[in-house]
């Protein structure tokens, strides 16, 4: 919030609503006159988003709450935890175990307590010790089944596992509690629709109990699939910030191939912090990289796409960082963004772009979106505890035929712009057409043709390789 401070001195509020679609205007009139009415709370404002490694902001709570024992310790913890009850993970788990302990989820300190729980489902948010407030809007909880309750009663830690004798984790000071999960859905998603991909792959069929506990980590947790060395944690893209000199980082998150629209949507935003007074912006291009549902690019074919495009210069590699954030998603629109909000804080961004609909998806029954395309930024701009972020909302980008290029939509001039929509870009890179020139780099088309190149070899009885980043 406090970073708008430097478009008060280097653009009048005109300008910035110009820069801006009508919907934020509100937000930054009063963002302005909190500013000025209020500006005690500006320097606090300032003082606390100044971190130990320089210009980036605090992490949510202070700190980085990163859950990995140390290297010296991993055998003594790896014995201890083959004598301990066990839980199966799932793939889904493993992931929400990976998110916990890199600190992406900080203050949390392992899977959700009850008490947690009830905050993150009633108020999109957790009250700390001092009484301040962090956003924390999708559970992050472990289910267990009848059998596994009866298993671990009485014990105060289990082993997480993938096999018998591969603990990946220690789960101590347990305390397990009902899941209710219609509750569950019905806040999180707001229905209870059946169909919802998250819903279906995580929580139906999971357990009637939740177990919560603090987290240790054993090792690291590594994928194997070519694409760890882009699955940066918050500390090393911290790290990675200030070797770059970042005054400040503006996230992208995407589950889509990076087309010249979104391209000119990150560049135009950097030249926006340039001109309020930054020095060396710096770019997180940070894909989602955890469960999706199965008519999504895979992600190993949208980060060769990525890859293609810094390549080709539509973005540039020296102020942009490309890194994989490892969250499943849920598909549950204003709710989840949040939590895609709140996690880029604790890497380091005090900026975050948002489109139409964040996180959102069809209804699963009707032929309509489940949410409101507006309100995923609206809610951004009046979240708890996401009050030291500043939201820069999408300006609608468009192929421009008199540019032979995409631009930012002119509604003085329609008749000019084509929509190519994600419906349209899958069809035309099925039947293997071209889009118009300067729609996407002619590289990372030609990885999406592939892709879909390689469904079709597959259902017509093919072998479709993964293809390593």
């Amino acid at each position: 919030m406090f970073l708008f401070l430097f478009a008060i001195r280097s653009l009048s509020f005109e300008t910035l609503k110009h820069l801006y679609p009508k919907s934020i205007s509100s937000y930054l009139s009063i963002l302005l006159s909190r500013t000025v009415a209020d500006p005690l709370r500006t320097g606090s404002i300032m003082s606390q988003t100044r971190s130990h490694s320089g210009l980036l902001i605090e992490p949510d709570g202070g700190k980085l709450v990163e859950l990995s024992v140390d290297e010296s310790q991993r055998d003594l913890k790896r014995k201890e935890a083959l004598n301990l009850p066990k839980i199966k993970l799932t793939k889904i788990d493993v992931e929400w175990v990976h998110v916990l302990s890199e600190g992406w989820a900080s203050p949390l300190k392992g899977f959700m307590r009850e008490s947690e729980f009830l905050q993150t489902l009633h108020f999109n948010s957790i009250r700390l010790e001092d009484g301040s407030v962090v956003n924390m809007s999708v559970p992050i909880v472990l289910a267990i089944d009848d059998s596994q309750k009866n298993q671990v009663d009485g014990s105060s830690s289990v082993a997480l596992v993938v096999d018998e004798n591969n603990p990946i984790a220690i789960l101590t000071d347990i305390e397990i509690y009902k899941h209710n999960k219609e509750e569950r859905i019905a806040r999180t998603w707001g229905t209870t629709a059946p169909g919802l991909p998250y819903v279906d792959e995580a929580i139906t069929h999971s357990g009637n109990w939740l177990i919560g506990g603090d987290l240790e980590v054993i090792e690291p947790v590594k994928y194997h699939d070519g694409l760890d060395s882009f699955r940066l944690s918050p500390s090393e893209l911290r790290d990675e910030f200030t070797r770059r000199n970042a005054d400040a980082v503006f996230a992208f998150q995407l589950r889509n191939p990076v087309h010249n629209g979104h391209a000119l949507l990150m560049t135009d935003t950097r030249r926006l912090l340039l001109e309020m007074g930054y020095k060396n912006p710096i770019l997180l291009l940070h894909p989602l990289g955890g469960y999706t549902k199965e008519d999504d690019v895979p992600l190993h074919w949208r980060m060769k796409q990525h890859e293609k495009v810094l390549e080709a210069g539509v973005l540039d590699p020296e102020t942009t960082v490309l890194s994989i954030f490892p969250s499943p998603m849920h598909y549950a629109g204003p709710t989840e963004v949040q939590w895609h909000a709140k996690a880029r804080i604790n890497a380091g961004a005090n900026f975050y772009i948002v489109g139409r609909d964040p996180a959102g998806m069809s209804h699963p029954l009707e032929k309509r979106d489940l949410y409101d395309a507006d309100h995923g930024k609206k809610v951004l701009s009046m979240a708890p505890g996401l009050e030291r972020l500043n939201i820069l909302p999408f300006k609608v980008a468009a192929y421009d035929k008199t540019k032979n290029g995409m631009a930012f939509f002119d509604p003085s001039r329609p008749q000019d712009f084509i929509f190519i929509s994600g419906t349209k870009m899958r069809t035309l890179a099925k039947t293997k057409e071209s889009p118009p020139d300067g729609f996407m780099c002619p590289g990372g088309w030609k990885v999406l043709v592939e892709y879909y190149d390689s469904l079709d070899q597959a259902e017509n009885g093919g072998v479709s390789e993964p293809v390593p980043a």
